[in-house]
C-alpha cells in the first residue's frame, strides 16, 4: 500500500511539473527579466494545438497575481487552455514615452509572443486576452490595437481611463499615498504637459475607425472603477460595437474577480472559431 501512494504522489508531481512553467526573459524593452507562469491543460501535448489566454494582473501586483486569485490549472483543465501570466509591473502595459526601459508593449509583442508560440502548441485562431484593474486596460489596449492576433479579449474591474485626477484619488484610497500617479508620471511624463487621456481606451476606439470586434468587461457596482466601465459601455453602443458588459455587486478585491473571470472564461469558450 504505501509503495502505491509513493508512486501515486510522484506521477502526480510528474503531471503538475507537466502542467505550469514558469520563464524568466530578459529584454532590451524592460529594466529587469520578466517572470511569466504557464499553465497548461494536463491533457496538453505538443502533437495538438491549444487555444492561448494571456492575464494580466493588476497595478502594485505582480505575475503570481492571477494565480493567487484563482485556480489557474483548474482553469486550463476544465476548458482546455493555455494561460500566459507575465509581470506588467507598473508599467500599465504601454511603451513609456519618456523611460526606454519601460517598453512592455514591445517587450509582449516582440519577445513575449514570439516565446509562446515557438515553445507551445497554440492554436493560432483561439488567442485571447484580459486581466484585472490595470491589467483589464492593458488587455483591451492590446485588442483594439492588435485584433487580427486576438479572437476577443475581456477586462474585469478595468482601469479604462487613465485619468491623473482620478488616479489620484485611487492611489489616496488603497495605499493613502500618490503611489499610483508617481508611478505613471515616471512612464507617462508630466500630466500638465503631457496628454494623458490619449491612452484611454474610450481614445483609442474612437481613432480606430470601423473596429468592431466582439469582447466582454464587467465591473462591481461598489467599484470605484465603476463609471470607467459604464462610460465605455455608452460609447461602445454609440459605435455599434457588440460588447456584452456585467453591470455586479462588489468591489476592487479579490473576492470579485475570483467570481467575474469565470464569466470571461465562458465568453472566451463561445468565441471559439474551428475554422
Amino acid at each position: 500500500m504505501v509503495k502505491t501512494i509513493v508512486i501515486t504522489m510522484a506521477l502526480f508531481a510528474t503531471i503538475a511539473a507537466h502542467a505550469q512553467e514558469k520563464w524568466i526573459l530578459k529584454s532590451e524593452y524592460l529594466a529587469k527579466p520578466d517572470t511569466v507562469l504557464i499553465f497548461k491543460p494536463k491533457v496538453y501535448t505538443p502533437a495538438k494545438k491549444f487555444p492561448l489566454v494571456y492575464l494580466l494582473h493588476g497595478y502594485s501586483e505582480t505575475y503570481k497575481q492571477w494565480s493567487q486569485t484563482t485556480n489557474l490549472q483548474k482553469v486550463a483543465d476544465q476548458y482546455g487552455f493555455i494561460m500566459v501570466t507575465p509581470d506588467g509591473f507598473t508599467s500599465y502595459y504601454i511603451n513609456s514615452p519618456v523611460n526606454q526601459y519601460s517598453r512592455f508593449e514591445d517587450f509582449f509583442f516582440k519577445d513575449l509572443v514570439p516565446k509562446v508560440h515557438h515553445t507551445l502548441s497554440i492554436d493560432e485562431k483561439n488567442i485571447f486576452i484580459s486581466g484585472l484593474s490595470m491589467g483589464g486596460y492593458g488587455a483591451l489596449r492590446y485588442f483594439v490595437l492588435h485584433p487580427d492576433y486576438f479572437n476577443t479579449a475581456g477586462a474585469t474591474s478595468g482601469a479604462l481611463e487613465i485619468d491623473y485626477h482620478n488616479f489620484q484619488k485611487v492611489s489616496q484610497l488603497f495605499w493613502h499615498t500618490s503611489r499610483m500617479t508617481d508611478d505613471l508620471i515616471k512612464n507617462l511624463g508630466n500630466p500638465k504637459t503631457a496628454n494623458w487621456n490619449k491612452y484611454n481606451i474610450s481614445a483609442l476606439l474612437k481613432e480606430k475607425t470601423g473596429f468592431s470586434k466582439p469582447f466582454i468587461f464587467d465591473c462591481g457596482t461598489e467599484d470605484v472603477l465603476y463609471l470607467n466601465s459604464v462610460n465605455l459601455k455608452s460609447l461602445t453602443d454609440s459605435l455599434k460595437i457588440p460588447v456584452t458588459f456585467i453591470s455586479q455587486p462588489g468591489n476592487h478585491n479579490t473576492e470579485y474577480w475570483n467570481k467575474s473571470i469565470d464569466h470571461h472564461f465562458v465568453y472566451f469558450q463561445q468565441h471559439m472559431k474551428t475554422e
